[in-house]
This record gives C-alpha cells, structure tokens and sequence, in this order.
C-alpha cells in the first residue's frame, strides 16, 4: 500500500482578510481545514502528540466545513474554529493560522482530522481573526462548558 506524501506543495501565496472571504472559499472548496503553525514550508514531518510524544499518522487540523447539523451562519463556524487553536499562534508569534485541503487518514488524540496530501491554500490575515474573535465572544458563551 502506497502512502500519500505529508505534502503535496508548500506553496502558500493568497491571503484572505475577512469571514466572508473564508466562507465564500470553504462553499467553493467543500472541505476545507485551519491550521496554526510555522506554515506549509516548516510542516515537513507528521504532528506530535506532545503529551505521548508519539508522531501521528498526519497534520493535525480543525475542520472549516460545517457538519450538516449545523444550523447557524458558516460565519459562526468559522469564527469558533479558527479560535480553538489561537493560542498556538499567541505562545509562538512564529505560528499563523493557513487554511488547507488534504486527505484524512485518522484522528488525533483531541478526535482532531489527521491529514496527508497536504494543499495550502491561503494564509488568514490579521483582520479575519481580529474578526473571528470578536464573532466568537460576540455570539457564543465562549468556554462555556458543560459543568459551567
């Protein structure tokens, strides 16, 4: 059995600016993933389970595309997933959030998709997370959990 390249190009030369660009790109896409790290040219080898240390199957990411159950705006989506994983990019200023396409090939310990035959996509500006994040705290109780 033949096992996808981690990588299908490191290219990453668009840049999207706001939660309506992202959406219109998810709709185009069909699925369509975030991810916060140093970018597609420094993601040469899988992710790590940091808690294990063992090396996992792919790159870890956060889904873009919204479950059928969903019944809220794409921008609501979109605004709570980018924000999951922030605070990668706010402990190394390094890491920046991409959006990607791939094959799913697990999941994470996190239940998080695994992916290999990575294609980046477009890098997520400034402007779109300042924008996420004010969704997101404008319009869930965010951290909110079950015990809560």
């Amino acid at each position: 059995m033949t096992r996808e390249p981690l990588m299908c190009t490191t290219s990453l030369d668009e840049s999207l600016g706001s939660l309506e660009e992202l959406a219109a790109r998810v709709q185009e896409l069909g699925r369509a993933y975030v991810r916060y790290s140093e970018g597609p040219e420094r993601d040469v080898e899988e992710s790590v389970d940091t808690e294990s240390g063992l090396t996992l199957p792919g790159l870890s990411v956060n889904p873009l595309h919204p479950e059928e159950w969903w019944t809220r705006p794409i921008e609501d989506w979109l605004a709570r997933q980018v924000c999951q994983y922030q605070e990668l990019q706010e402990k190394n200023p390094d890491r920046f959030a991409w959006v990607l396409r791939g094959i799913e090939v697990g999941r994470g310990p996190d239940c998080e998709p695994l992916l290999r035959g990575v294609v980046p996509i477009a890098r997520l500006d400034e402007r779109l997370l300042d924008e996420a994040a004010a969704r997101y705290e404008e319009r869930f109780e965010a951290g909110k959990g079950p015990e809560d």
